[in-house]
């Protein structure tokens, strides 16, 4: 396993606190010499620290109060089972809902069950968190895919150089599950759209791609208020995220996409 690779499995360890001795002192050597991983730990420092400002919720009272009359509702001739488990929704249904309501308000939406599509909406809030999301500044396409050369094991294949309607900002290296990404950052009015191109080797795929893209088929998806666009060209996955309408992003899918 190369130091890179090592190195990102630490990330999060290191990041929380977790990483002990010597790998610590390993991780720190290592980012010393290798700035593409001190970038990326940066990003991900960022995204923890707005992750703890987040507000924090608590169940309001008379929420609380209606769930445990509910729960304790049955009437008295119902038996001794009945009246046992009413009891027992008495004391969990509140702690239930209010872990249940905390993790709607406070974390958003349950995932959308399929592994890709959260990780492309945790990435795209990497590049929304970080102090310095693009790497390279655009300036158009040529410009900014040769900057990728020798930084990621592939080359990634896009045409689109960005247009009035959807300028290219940049690009910067991202961590894609476990491998390294190209992110192409494009504008549409106030919003940011991120393109993660990356190596499809051995990740599963959503079985279902519903949505024509141009010549190509996409698995579409929204979750947490971000609208994302999954598809696959030979050997190359490529993850489009953005809060931008579901029209405005499938337009922008269709010129990236475009021959």
């Amino acid at each position: 396993m190369s130091d890179c690779q090592h190195t990102r499995e630490q990330l999060l360890d290191a990041v929380r606190g977790r990483l002990a001795e010597p790998q610590r002192t390993h991780f720190d050597a290592h980012l010393q010499a290798c700035s593409d991983c001190q970038h990326l730990f940066e990003r991900e420092q960022a995204l923890e620290r707005a992750l703890e400002r987040r507000p924090r919720y608590t169940l309001p009272e008379r929420l609380r109060e209606s769930l445990t009359a509910t729960a304790t509702g049955a009437k008295a001739d119902s038996g001794a089972r009945r009246r046992r488990l009413g009891r027992l929704a008495a004391v969990l249904v509140p702690s239930l809902a209010a872990a249940a309501l905390a993790v709607l308000l406070v974390r958003g939406p349950a995932g959308s069950g399929q592994p890709l599509i959260d990780e492309a909406i945790n990435d795209h809030l990497r590049v929304l968190y970080a102090q310095h999301p693009i790497e390279i500044e655009s300036g158009g396409i040529h410009q900014v895919k040769p900057w990728f050369a020798g930084k990621l094991d592939f080359a990634p294949v896009l045409q689109f150089s960005g247009d009035e309607e959807f300028p290219l900002e940049g690009g910067a290296i991202a961590v894609f599950v476990d491998r390294k990404a190209a992110t192409f950052v494009f504008k549409h009015r106030l919003h940011l759209a991120s393109l993660f191109v990356f190596r499809s080797q051995d990740l599963r795929f959503p079985s279902r791609a519903e949505q024509a893209i141009g010549s190509r088929t996409a698995t579409s998806a929204a979750s947490r208020g971000f609208n994302v666009l999954l598809w696959q060209d030979h050997d190359l996955g490529y993850a489009l995220v953005s809060d931008m309408d579901q029209k405005s992003l499938a337009r922008l899918a269709e010129k990236l996409t475009a021959p």
